[in-house]
This record gives C-alpha cells, sequence and structure tokens, in this order.
C-alpha cells in the first residue's frame, strides 16, 4: 500500500510552554481506515487540526498525497475532508445548498450529479430540501460529512463522530464509514468509543500524552496483546481453590460455582490440558467450559497505564 499521509518528528507547543504533542511519526496508507484512541488531553485532535493546517506546528513535517501543509497548504488541504466534533452549521439554511456552498469554498466548479451522490450516500437525498434546523442530532452529522466530502478530498478527517448519538445512529454511521472506505476514501477518525475502534478500524493507533505508544493493525494487536480467560464451572461448589491446583493461579468466582484461568494466546503452551487433569485429580466435576477474548478496551486501557506508569 502507499502512504497517502506521511508525518515526521511532529510537534505543537503551546505559548505556555504545554507539548501538545511530542515527536509523533506516522504513516496512513491510502485507502485505510484508522482510529485514533486516547484520553481526552491525550492529542488526538491536536494531531488532526495540525495535519488539516488549522494549527500550525511547532517542530517536524506533514505532508499529504505529497504536499506539505505547511509550504503548499493550499494543496494539501484540498486533498482533506474534515469533520469536527461540533455541530456547526447554518440552521436554516436548506441541506443541498449547504453542500454546495463548501464545494464553492475550495474553488471547484458546480457538480450537482457529485452533490447528489453524496447525499444519497450518507442517506441525505430525502432531506435535501429540508432545513438544518429542521433535522435530528444523527442527520446532522451526516451533513458534516457530506459538506467535508463535497469538494471530493482523498482523506477524510472524522474527530469524534459519534459524539452524543446513540447507538442505533451509530452502528449507522459505521456502515456509512465502510461504505465510503469501499468508495476509496482514507478514514482517519478519533474515539472515545473503544468498540467503534473495534468495529471499523484497519489499524489502532494509541495515542497518550502528544505521544503515540503504538500503531498496529487491529487483529495483529489484540491477538499480541491480547488475552483469553477459560471459565470454568462446577457442577458442585467449592469453598478454596485446592492446594494442588494454587499454581495455576485461578480465581474462584459465583459463589465457588466457577474457576476463571487466564493465560497468554502467544504462548508455546496453554497449560488448558494439563489443568483440566488436574481439575479432575483434585476431584472436582466440570459442568461447562468457556473462553473469553480479552476486549480492544481492556487492551488500551492497560497500554495507556503502562504508557503513564
Amino acid at each position: 500500500m502507499t502512504a497517502i499521509v506521511e508525518i515526521r518528528g511532529l510537534r505543537k507547543t503551546y505559548d505556555d510552554g504545554f507539548e501538545a504533542l511530542k515527536g509523533i511519526d506516522l504513516s496512513i496508507e491510502q485507502g485505510e481506515i484508522l482510529a485514533l484512541l486516547g484520553p481526552n488531553g491525550a492529542g488526538k485532535t491536536t494531531l488532526i487540526s495540525s495535519i488539516c493546517g488549522i494549527t500550525v506546528p511547532t517542530g517536524g513535517t506533514v505532508s499529504v498525497g505529497g504536499h506539505d501543509v505547511v509550504r503548499d497548504y493550499r494543496g494539501a488541504r484540498a486533498m482533506i475532508g474534515l469533520v469536527p466534533q461540533e455541530i456547526t452549521l447554518e440552521p436554516f439554511e436548506k441541506v443541498i445548498r449547504t453542500v454546495r456552498f463548501s464545494r464553492g469554498l475550495f474553488g471547484k466548479a458546480p457538480d450537482e450529479a457529485h452533490v447528489e451522490k453524496v447525499l444519497r450516500t450518507l442517506s441525505l437525498w430525502d432531506k435535501r430540501n429540508a432545513r438544518v434546523i429542521e433535522l435530528s442530532g444523527g442527520m446532522k452529522r451526516r451533513v458534516l460529512i457530506a459538506k467535508a466530502l463535497s469538494h471530493e478530498p482523498r482523506v477524510l478527517f472524522l474527530d469524534e463522530p459519534t459524539a452524543g448519538v446513540d447507538v442505533e445512529l451509530r452502528k449507522d454511521m459505521w456502515a456509512t464509514v465502510a461504505d465510503l472506505k469501499a468508495a476509496g476514501v482514507t478514514i482517519i477518525l478519533t474515539t472515545h468509543y473503544i468498540e467503534e475502534a473495534e468495529a471499523i478500524a484497519d489499524r489502532i493507533g494509541v495515542i497518550n500524552d502528544g505521544q503515540l505508544l503504538l500503531v498496529e493493525e487491529k487483529a495483529a494487536l489484540m491477538q499480541r496483546l491480547g488475552r483469553k480467560d477459560l471459565r470454568i464451572e462446577l457442577q458442585h461448589p467449592i469453598d478454596a481453590v485446592p492446594e494442588m491446583l494454587s499454581h495455576y493461579g485461578l480465581v474462584l468466582e459465583d459463589g465457588g460455582m466457577a474457576l476463571t484461568y487466564t493465560y497468554d494466546t502467544q504462548g508455546e503452551r496453554t497449560g488448558i490440558t494439563q489443568l483440566l487433569s488436574d481439575l479432575s485429580g483434585a476431584g472436582l466435576v466440570l459442568r461447562d467450559i468457556q473462553t473469553r477474548q480479552s476486549s480492544l478496551e481492556e487492551i488500551f486501557v492497560g497500554l495507556v497505564k503502562e504508557g503513564t506508569a
């Protein structure tokens, strides 16, 4: 794959001395969905603002499609669509005119076919003549995306795109993002919703305290850092873990009716076969066995804790 966004040694220090970005290096591939995860104040929005030309970096370089965002900001900005966190729309303007206006701001010639395509992709065509004030919160966010796509950008930034949106609309938005990717748009999103990244991202970036802790393919990250729990339900309750099983680190749960064994998915041996044999040797009768993979949220929390330790 070809990188469409190249970031090298990016730094941002504000006048009061606060260092929001501390030497970020990142390559974003053409046509991928990259999710940036991080707590409040981690530097996510500052990073996006620096790439989009809203904030001027104090060090390092950023290029979009080969255009330096400082030296050739017009060329870089023309390739970028940005959907901000806040809903900033003219409330009394019609949806279709809002999108047409955004296209004109980038010096693009009128193209009713493209405007219609964007509105249909976002399920807004039936609302094209509605005033923005008449729309629901979820529809207003779709209008923001339509505005960002009006000038046919190759890179789309979504800064907390589903903040304040209910679960059903959030899933609709995920489907919309998947459709945009299928159309060849590169998408970078910041999110507080771990399940959002887990559902739609190709790669996950974890940022904290202005530093990029890692960027890795989602599946590989979960496999490398994930752990599995083996939950063993017992036929009869026990008061304590038998002494001969103490080295397994078993956790007794559900009033003595279940044991949980945690193991590394990357280990050469899981120890499960020997554990089951020893459980039988200890006189325990099993009723059921279940496994559970660590979620991305658990992995994320662990990474942030390590990064601040």
